[in-house]
């Protein structure tokens, strides 16, 4: 059962729908049953069944799974809902997968405190709840996995630098869904370093570095990422661990505007006599994400470059996937960014229904034997590179 009929939904339900040995019978369903109708009338010769379903209605949630009875629930809605879901999934004892972490509505903040904490709870229910099985978070994870397997006896440094280097030709418009990716990108920035966080003003620590494969330099900056909080807590030895991602001077000339004006707000203000909150009127706005799969050219490149030891020598790492918009949208009529989410939910749902990672309770990507995931990422559509600098 997938919960969520945006661009990310969409990817899900294609790529799942690819494999009919694994997921038998498919269930999408959003608040809006018309957006899930039209992704389940795109596919051929599989029937996708469709319903509406409010994510923040726990009661109507678990009705719902209790009538379509699946092995998991996979979660692409809003971050907000992911508390609901899992409560549902706890009541009707079925297991869950995201791939972002749960945030309140009136609060930019990433934490994972909140999901950890229904740890015991699925362990005695019997079932898991797998965290973050996107790219970044997600991927990124398994690569930080497979390297301390394969390649390293302690990691100490690592940076995960995410490019998105397409271009849609609009004026302004997100990737992902605009009112979660604008919360992320003003929230200050935040990174580890020798066992405590420190904080930054918003985009104001940058760089350039030279991706590969043609895409060439791009300048980046630090942002805080909810998988920096799992892997510090998970990786032994971990120093120093950064999150980074590039913004064209076009996007952050915007963004800057629409701040100073107060439009990226999600604090409620009067307008006419009702409360409207700004990100959310500017997010009906904007282009839908998902409109953007025609029109986007270019590549992504989503990697970590590590850095530490083997066999007492110093080593240093990268590894990464390049991902193409118009080879993504020619697959599953969607542009890369939610290519690159969608892939690895399907994945990291495979893994579970058959028992590959299986483990009650709640759980991150990084605790679970990699390479069934890697070996994955090459099969359906991720190929990864790695090299020694």
């Amino acid at each position: 059962m997938i919960i969520g009929a945006g661009g990310v939904g969409r990817v899900v339900t294609f790529k799942c729908a690819q494999m009919p040995d694994v997921f038998t019978d498919i269930l999408l369903a959003s608040r809006t049953k018309e957006k899930c109708d039209k992704i389940a009338s795109d596919l051929t010769g599989k029937p996708i069944k469709t319903a509406r379903v409010d994510a923040d209605n726990v009661a109507e949630l678990s009705a719902l799974i209790q009538k379509f009875g699946p092995d998991v629930v996979i979660n692409v809605a809003l971050p907000y809902q992911d508390l609901h879901i899992m409560d549902a999934c706890l009541e009707t004892g079925v297991d869950y997968l995201d791939t972002a972490n749960y945030e309140p509505p009136d609060e930019a903040r990433f934490c994972y405190r909140w999901q950890w904490d229904y740890h015991n709870r699925f362990r005695d229910k019997g079932i898991m709840a797998l965290l973050g099985s996107g790219f970044d978070p997600g991927v990124t994870n398994v690569f930080c996995a497979w390297a301390l397997k394969h390649h390293f006896d302690e990691i100490h440094e690592l940076d995960i630098i995410d490019c998105n280097a397409g271009d849609h030709g609009r004026p302004f418009a997100t990737n992902f869904n605009p009112e979660i990716n604008i919360r992320e990108i003003t929230a200050n920035g935040r990174y580890f370093e020798d066992g405590r966080w420190v904080e930054t003003e918003p985009l104001s620590v940058s760089k350039t570095f030279d991706f590969p494969e043609g895409i060439g330099p791009k300048k980046i900056y630090l942002l805080y990422h909810e998988e920096l909080e799992s892997l510090a807590r998970h990786l032994p030895g971990l120093k120093k661990a950064r999150f980074w991602m590039t913004f064209s001077d076009n996007y952050l000339k915007h963004l800057e505007v629409l701040q100073n004006v107060g439009m990226t707000r999600i604090d409620p203000v009067m307008f006419e006599g009702r409360e409207i909150v700004p990100l959310k009127f500017l997010k009906a706005l904007l282009p839908d994400p998902g409109s953007l799969g025609p029109l986007t050219k270019g590549k992504t490149c989503i990697g970590c470059l590590i850095k530490g030891l083997k066999d007492g020598k110093e080593k240093t790492y990268y590894i990464y996937n390049i991902c193409d918009h118009e080879a993504c949208f020619r697959e599953v009529g969607s542009q890369a960014i939610s290519y690159t989410t969608g892939v690895p939910a399907m994945i990291g749902a495979m893994l579970m229904v058959n028992g590959v990672w299986k483990k009650a309770g709640v759980y991150n990507m990084e605790q679970f034997d990699p390479d069934p995931f890697m070996d994955a990422l090459n099969r359906y559509g991720l190929p990864w590179t790695e090299v020694f600098l």
